[in-house]
C-alpha cells in the first residue's frame, strides 16, 4: 500500500503518468479502418519497403525522438535505476512536445553494459528521427554516444552533456555582453570534469573562450597532464586547457569565470581570489556550489540551475529547439556547429533587454524554441549534414 498522501500535489499531478499516446486520424467506420490499418496500409508498407526515405513522409519517425536512460545519473539523485528514471524520463518527453513540438518516447533500458545499450538503441532507431540521451553515468556515456553516433543516421544527442553546454555558452555570451568584455580576454574556471564539465569546456573553446586561459577542476583539484590518474577524456581536457597544478582555491585566483558542474561545495575565500567584477555560474541542483547570495559578494553577475533564483541555466532552453532544427533539416547527425548556432540564438532572444538579473532567457520563453529551431536547421545545411 502506498504511504503517499492523498494530498500531496507532486505525487497527484504523476499519477497514472504525464503522457499518453493519442491517435491524429479519425476511426470512426469502416472506411477509417480500411484506410488507417489493413487493407490501406499496406500500400504503404510496400511503398516505404520499395523506397526507405518515405518512412519521413508517411509514419511520426520524422517528428519523433526516443529518450534514452540506463538511470545510473538521474537528475542529482544519481544511480537510482531505470524503474525510478521514468518519471523523469516522461517529464522530459513533455518538454519536447510543450517546447518544440517533438514527440517524445521515455525508454528506461535495464542494463548499464555498454554494448547492450548501443545494441538496444541501435536496433529500436528505424522507429525515430533521433536519439536524446538522458542521465547516463560518466564516464560511460561518452562512448555509449560516439558509437550510437557513428553507427546510425540519425541524429544522437546526451543533454546532460550537450544542452548544458548550450546554454552555458549561451549565457555567457550575454553575460560578457553585458559587462563590456570579450570571451577571448576571459580566464575561466569549470569546477567538474563529469558529463556536463567535459562538454561545457569543448563549447566554450569552441564558442570563443581561450583554451590557454581556461582550468578545469575534479574532486582531486586541477586536471592537468601530469596527473597519472587521468581518464582518456579527463586526458584529453588536460591537453586542450592551461597547463597548471593546485586545487579549485588555486585555479581561482585572479580567474573572472567559474563555471560550476561538480555538485560539490566551493568555500566563500575561494570566490573571494576572483577579479572583481567577475561571473559565477553555480549550476549544482538543488544546492549551487556557492549560494548566489555569497556569490554576490565577490562577482558581478550569477547564474544558476535553479528556477527560485535569476537567470537559470535550463536545458529545456535547448533540446527542444535543437531537435526540431535536426528533423526539420533531415539532419543526420548534431554537429559542433548547431550547438554553437543553439547557443547564439537563445542568446540573440534577449540580447537587445540585456540586465544583471535576466541575460538568460525565461525557460517559458515561447521565442526561444523556433529561435533554436531555425539556427539549428540553418547550421546542419551549412555542414553538410542536412537531408532537407
Amino acid at each position: 500500500m502506498s504511504t503517499v498522501a492523498i494530498s500531496d500535489p507532486v505525487f497527484d499531478l504523476h499519477r497514472g503518468g504525464k503522457m499518453a499516446i493519442t491517435p491524429t486520424v479519425a476511426l470512426a467506420d469502416r472506411d477509417d479502418l480500411s484506410l488507417a490499418y489493413t487493407p490501406g496500409v499496406a500500400r504503404v508498407c510496400e511503398a516505404i519497403a520499395a523506397d526507405p526515405t518515405l518512412v519521413d513522409d508517411y509514419t511520426w519517425v520524422s517528428h519523433t525522438v526516443a529518450v534514452v536512460t540506463d538511470g545510473t545519473a538521474v537528475l542529482g539523485l544519481g544511480d537510482i535505476g531505470p524503474r525510478a528514471a521514468m518519471p523523469v524520463m516522461e517529464g522530459k518527453a513533455v518538454l519536447f512536445k510543450q517546447f518544440g513540438d517533438v514527440d517524445a518516447v521515455p525508454i528506461c533500458l535495464d542494463t548499464r553494459d555498454i554494448d547492450a545499450i548501443v545494441a538496444t538503441v541501435t536496433a529500436l532507431a528505424p522507429s525515430f528521427g533521433g536519439i536524446n540521451l538522458e542521465d547516463i553515468s560518466a564516464p560511460r556515456c561518452f562512448e555509449i554516444e560516439r558509437r550510437l553516433d557513428e553507427a546510425l543516421p540519425i541524429p544522437v544527442f546526451h543533454d546532460d552533456q550537450h544542452g548544458t553546454a548550450i546554454v552555458v555558452l549561451a549565457a555567457l555570451r550575454n553575460a560578457v555582453a553585458l559587462l563590456d568584455r570579450k570571451l577571448g580576454d576571459l580566464r575561466v574556471v569549470v569546477s567538474g570534469a563529469g558529463a556536463a564539465g567535459v562538454a561545457v569546456t569543448r563549447m566554450l573553446i569552441a564558442g570563443g573562450v581561450d583554451p590557454a586561459k581556461t582550468v578545469v577542476c575534479d574532486s582531486r583539484g586541477i586536471i592537468h597532464s601530469d596527473r597519472a590518474d587521468l581518464t582518456d577524456v579527463k586526458a584529453e581536457l588536460a591537453a586542450m586547457t592551461a597547463a597548471c597544478a593546485g586545487g579549485i582555491a588555486d585555479a581561482l585566483v585572479g580567474a573572472d569565470v567559474l563555471i560550476g558542474l561538480s555538485g560539490g561545495q566551493i568555500d566563500e575565500s575561494a570566490v573571494a581570489g576572483m577579479a572583481p567584477g567577475g561571473i559565477v555560474f553555480a549550476l549544482a541542483n538543488p544546492t549551487p556550489e556557492i549560494h548566489p547570495e555569497i556569490a554576490h559578494r565577490y562577482a558581478a553577475l550569477v547564474a544558476t540551475g535553479r528556477s527560485d533564483f535569476p537567470n537559470q541555466i535550463n536545458n529545456v532552453l535547448a533540446f527542444p529547439g535543437v531537435f526540431r532544427g535536426a528533423l526539420d533539416a533531415g539532419a543526420t547527425r548534431i554537429t559542433e556547429g548547431m550547438k554553437v548556432a543553439a547557443a547564439d540564438a537563445i542568446a540573440g532572444v534577449v540580447a537587445d533587454l540585456l540586465q544583471p538579473e535576466a541575460f538568460v532567457p525565461s525557460a517559458l520563453d515561447p521565442r526561444v524554441a523556433p529561435a533554436v529551431a531555425a539556427a539549428v536547421a540553418a547550421a546542419a545545411r551549412r555542414d553538410g549534414v542536412a537531408r532537407r
